[in-house]
């Protein structure tokens, strides 16, 4: 998802990161999203409530349920679409907070012995402008590519896999030890690594 810097704040929780995922390959009720992520009902159409009002999810249709009518979301890519020059820092620390506790529950979930590709980096880096936009790009490209072909969970044929980066530049006059701030960056959950290449920084 690209985490847009004014709205940062509706996604600082790792719920909420969860219904976005959820949403991102099937419309679904709160009640739908309750049953599927163990949550109550309640709980999760607070979350969804402050994810559409915040512009990260569209109504996607309605069911009928005991006489009443229940509303569908999906997840929107790339809304809600913000100033460049919004920045909230304070937000996008907590947005980061939020997805580092959800990395840890999804890392909680990873097969023993996965068969597909595998990759883990982590690098604080001097590179080259020109490499930079690469990356990105090739980040960009993944982040899409898994957000256009997302299939409702446990569909026949599918794995169940997670994928995050947020990549960002740093300040260059900024000590190596100095405390953290959160970056103006931009942030996606796709790997732009390649399969089976670790790095480490």
């Amino acid at each position: 998802m690209s985490l847009e810097v004014g709205s940062l704040r509706a996604l600082a929780h790792p719920v909420r990161l969860r219904i976005l995922s959820l949403l991102t390959g099937v419309a679904l009720s709160a009640a739908e999203i309750a049953r599927e992520l163990d949550i109550s009902q309640a709980n999760a159409s607070y979350h969804v409530r402050t994810l559409a009002a915040a512009g990260y999810l569209a109504e996607a249709g309605e069911e009928t349920i005991r006489g009443g009518v229940a509303k569908r979301y999906a997840y929107v890519p790339g809304y809600p679409k913000t100033e460049s020059g919004d920045r909230d820092p304070e937000g996008q620390a907590l947005v980061y907070q939020a997805i580092a506790e959800e990395l840890i529950r999804r890392a909680r979930l990873c097969a023993t012995t996965p068969p597909l590709p595998q990759s883990l980096t982590d690098a604080e880096l001097w590179v080259d402008p020109e490499d930079w936009r690469r990356a990105t790009d090739l980040a960009m490209e993944a982040s899409q590519l898994l957000r256009r072909r997302a299939h409702p969970p446990r569909t026949e044929g599918t794995v169940h896999v997670s994928a995050t980066v947020a990549m960002f530049p740093m300040r260059s006059d900024a000590p190596s030890d100095a405390p953290s701030e959160a970056p103006s960056g931009t942030s996606s959950d796709a790997s732009s690594r390649e399969p089976g290449e670790p790095g480490n920084g």
